[in-house]
């Protein structure tokens, strides 16, 4: 990325928190945050630059970079479609703890967290959040907006589809296929495919529910 170039965020709590750790840690430099409110307690000291639609918000960004700070699947990628539909720049954030081969390929506005490990000819999709001490194994392939969460693990050749949220702990055998907008429970193990739009939960894990999508 341009050294030069301030990184904007979008979301000012919680999952933005680790996010301001992984860009501060590596010396880049943060231009502030837009949120529908005001962060009152503004543990970063950042300037607020209110709603990211606001009508100048282009004159803002012009030369710097956006990122997206928000944990929610289905605002991410509205939020994402969004700074697409304006041309804003974008880039992804990769904590300087994570592992990642070079083999890996990483899209834009995706977060890898705090020694995450991402192995060979692994595919991550837009958007993405790969969090705390996650584990992606080789020839993975995870879909846009998709969070795997911390400590998780995804056995090699597992595909995660879009919207997926795969839990806290939860491990993923071999050679699975997770279809989209699908939620697997924290501390989960699956070992089969899981069909768009369920629940699954339990060791092994089985369905408790379908979504409404």
């Amino acid at each position: 990325m341009n050294q030069e170039k301030k990184i904007f965020i979008i979301g000012y709590s919680g999952h933005a928190y680790v996010v301001l750790d992984s860009i501060l840690e590596q010396g880049l430099v943060v231009g502030g945050y837009f949120a529908k409110d005001y962060n009152v307690d503004n543990p970063y000291e950042l300037d607020f630059f209110g709603d990211e639609m606001a009508e100048d918000v282009g004159q803002i960004l012009t030369n710097h970079y956006i990122f997206p700070c928000i944990g929610d699947n289905k605002v991410r990628e509205r939020v994402i479609g969004f700074i697409a539909s304006k041309g804003f720049s974008q880039l992804a954030i990769i904590d300087k703890t994570a592992l990642v081969s070079e083999k890996a390929t990483i899209g834009l506005s995706t977060f890898v967290g705090k020694n995450a490990c991402i192995n060979s000819l692994a595919k991550i999709g837009d958007g993405v959040i790969i969090n705390t001490a996650a584990v992606i194994e080789h020839e993975c392939v995870i879909g846009d907006f998709s969070h795997v969460a911390p400590n998780a693990t995804l056995a090699g050749n597992v595909t995660l589809g879009k919207k997926v949220f795969f839990g806290v702990g939860a491990v993923a055998k071999q050679g699975i296929t997770i279809g989209d907008n699908s939620v697997i429970g924290a501390g989960s193990v699956v070992i089969s495919d899981i069909p768009a739009n369920e629940v699954w939960v339990g060791n092994p894990a089985k369905r408790i529910k379908g979504l409404n999508h």
